[in-house]
């Protein structure tokens, strides 16, 4: 142990790649290890980093509890974001019982493919109903750029979805 480096750090040294990577099973996406990771450790660090030793297990239980936590809260968005875009203006422009069609469901992953500038824009736009004005101060960009990352994501959207979907209000 290196006496001018903090306990933790030597700590973590030792058990860090392992945890991460326990990290990467509990998560759902890749990305979201790192943070588990992070977080379990300084939680669990903050109640028995004093002793100066702390049993890996606590760490592994505190990612695996995270993981689900995290897991329930994105599946509490993502329902919370689905009611709220079934109950939107535009979701009333079709028809109810098209809603598990496969122009419908072509259409929701045509827009879930966009790059998340275009889809921001287009969200706030379609679904948000707002101005470009409103949204170019909500983002910070230039109103020209506003509008032309809503151009570039209608087109995408035009080039990617099945021509039917093209007749019906979203994409006039």
């Amino acid at each position: 142990m290196n006496l001018s480096e903090p306990i933790w750090k030597d700590w973590f040294g030792r058990h860090g790649g392992k945890l991460l990577l326990f990290a990467r099973q509990q998560s759902r996406f890749p990305d979201d290890a790192e943070d588990l990771l992070q977080e379990a450790f300084v939680r669990i660090w903050r109640l028995y980093g004093h002793t100066g030793e702390v049993a890996p297990g606590l760490v592994y239980r505190a990612i695996r509890r995270l993981a689900i936590d995290w897991a329930r809260s994105l599946d509490r968005r993502k329902i919370r974001e689905e009611k709220v875009s079934l109950d939107s203006p535009l979701s009333s422009s079709f028809d109810r019982s098209l809603e598990k069609s496969e122009r419908v469901q072509a259409l929701l992953r045509s827009v879930e493919k966009l790059p998340k500038e275009q889809g921001e824009v287009l969200t706030l736009k379609i679904w948000g109903e707002m101005t470009f004005e409103e949204i170019s101060r909500t983002l910070e960009l230039p109103q020209n750029t506003v509008a032309s990352r809503y151009r570039y994501a209608l087109q995408k959207l035009r080039d990617s979805v099945p021509r039917e979907i093209e007749d019906g209000p979203f994409l006039k």
